[in-house]
């Protein structure tokens, strides 16, 4: 660092430099920006790279108040002027603002950042001491490089290699806490990975659950569907013996039901939608109990149709001898029982 570094990054060896640069822009800024060097050793910076770390929220406004024209310039227009190629990398774009040395020192004067002040100061100090004595010389460093022709090597400037320090000692603070920060972010992943692992297990689990409880209603459904099958068989067995029972006299009678009982109507007379409304309603009561109790109203209230239309329903049944009267009820309701004759 303390050493003059041959900078032309082109291949010329005809000077040397008392500071490095990459050192001298580290304790101007706080930060190793980029930096393209030309033949002739001068050095041009990315404008935007340099406002970043010196804090300029608008670049362009930065360059237009602190940097004079002569001191900036484009991309293309700087590595044409050598014949140069535009450097690779998305970030080198032909049209890219650079900044020379003194625009970049000139941005750095007129920066508030507290980082840039030592440096600031040297610069002061560095102006002053030309006004008193003409001329500012680098002190000859403690240690010179051994060899014939070797050149001279200066020491840093004290304040200078002290912002160099700090920068460097609140880099490696810095590094510290992102590490710290990195080791908790992994323990953190690390967690939520053992968690998404339990809750993989547990999910692989409920799903097995899912998969017995499925079985097992198959089974059960299985198990329902065979009984009743079997109650069909039952009921149909019943339903034989009773046909082949002998009723009085000899004859054999089928069981009455709700079915029957509507189907024998149907062959009696031609059916009306108010009369089977009516008789829907009243053949399950026939069928189940032997007789009709209920009130006029009551069927009407049930089948929608008004007291006179079940009446006159009742009345067509009669006259077809699908009902007749049985007398009336203490409530006065008439009374019907199925005409089966």
């Amino acid at each position: 660092m303390n050493e003059p570094k041959k900078q032309s990054e082109s291949g010329s060896t005809a000077r040397r430099e008392a500071i490095d640069v990459s050192d001298f822009v580290y304790a101007a800024t706080g930060a190793r920006v980029r930096r393209l060097t030309m033949p002739d050793g001068s050095h041009w910076f990315p404008a935007v790279d340099v406002c970043k770390e010196l804090g300029h929220t608008n670049s362009r406004q930065a360059l237009s108040d602190h940097v004079p024209e002569s001191h900036r310039e484009i991309l293309e227009t700087v590595t044409g002027a050598y014949g140069l190629s535009i450097p690779a990398g998305r970030e080198w774009r032909r049209d890219l603002n650079l900044i020379s040395l003194q625009g970049l020192v000139l941005l750095v004067s007129a920066c508030t950042k507290p980082a840039c002040a030592p440096f600031k100061q040297w610069v002061a100090e560095v102006i002053e001491t030309v006004q008193r004595d003409g001329a500012y010389t680098l002190e000859e460093a403690e240690v010179q490089p051994a060899g014939p022709g070797a050149p001279v090597a200066y020491a840093m400037p004290e304040q200078v290699a002290e912002a160099i320090v700090r920068l460097e000692a609140h880099n490696l603070q810095l590094d510290e806490e992102l590490a710290d920060g990195q080791r908790e972010s992994n323990a953190l992943q690390k967690e939520m990975l053992d968690v998404q692992r339990e809750t993989l297990a547990v999910q692989r689990e409920t799903l097995a659950v899912q998969r017995e409880t499925l079985a097992t209603q198959k089974a059960t459904l299985a198990v329902h569907q065979a009984m009743v099958r079997a109650m069909e068989r039952i009921a149909d067995r019943l339903d034989a013996l009773v046909l082949a029972r002998p009723a009085p006299g000899g004859r054999l009678t089928a069981p009455t039901t709700t079915q029957s009982v509507l189907a024998d109507w149907r062959q009696r007379l031609s059916v009306t939608e108010d009369v089977w409304t009516v008789a829907v309603v009243i053949a399950p009561i026939l069928a189940e109990t032997g007789e009709l109790r209920e009130p006029l109203e009551s069927i009407a209230a049930r089948t929608g149709l008004t007291v006179r239309q079940v009446n006159a329903c009742l009345r067509l049944l009669r006259t077809h001898a699908c009902i007749r009267s049985q007398g009336g009820a203490e409530d006065g309701a008439p009374v019907y029982v199925l005409n089966q004759g």
